[in-house]
């Protein structure tokens, strides 16, 4: 495999063109998409990760958001009705013959994190309280 990766060919190459699908989105979605209805919540998205098939006939895109589940739905509309418009631009930034269809897929692993790291903080709270608690008697 290492050879693989070195030559240039085969998965290596769609790693790369994912990551830079990755960066050229995360400009357009942040500087030149002017739906109303998300622009002003794209502050709160985050890029997690791109997939491409080998083909390179679609990618997922993954995506996190730290709005509300209000804002996280009208995030996804406003992704989806976009999708044409930001894989246009991707092909005027992007050097591949197909440009892939865009599919985005909402990423809670940051949520879930957030959460796990709350539940964790709140049992070294109450252990210390249990603590000082047997400490006081």
């Amino acid at each position: 495999m290492a050879a693989l990766r070195d030559s240039g060919h085969g998965y290596a190459r769609s790693e790369r063109v994912a990551a830079q699908i990755r960066r050229e989105l995360a400009d357009l979605l942040r500087f030149h998409l002017k739906d109303l209805r998300i622009a002003p919540k794209l502050t709160l998205v985050t890029l997690t990760a791109v997939e491409v098939t080998a083909d390179y006939a679609h990618a997922k895109v993954f995506y996190t958001s730290l709005a509300d589940p209000a804002a996280n739905a009208m995030i996804a509309d406003g992704l989806k009705h976009s999708a044409s418009f930001l894989r246009r631009e991707l092909g005027r930034r992007v050097r591949i013959h197909h440009v892939p269809e865009l599919h985005f897929v909402f990423d809670p692993s940051v949520q879930e994190g957030a959460r796990l790291s709350r539940l964790i903080d709140e049992a070294v709270e109450s252990d210390k309280k249990l603590q000082d608690g047997r400490m006081r008697e």
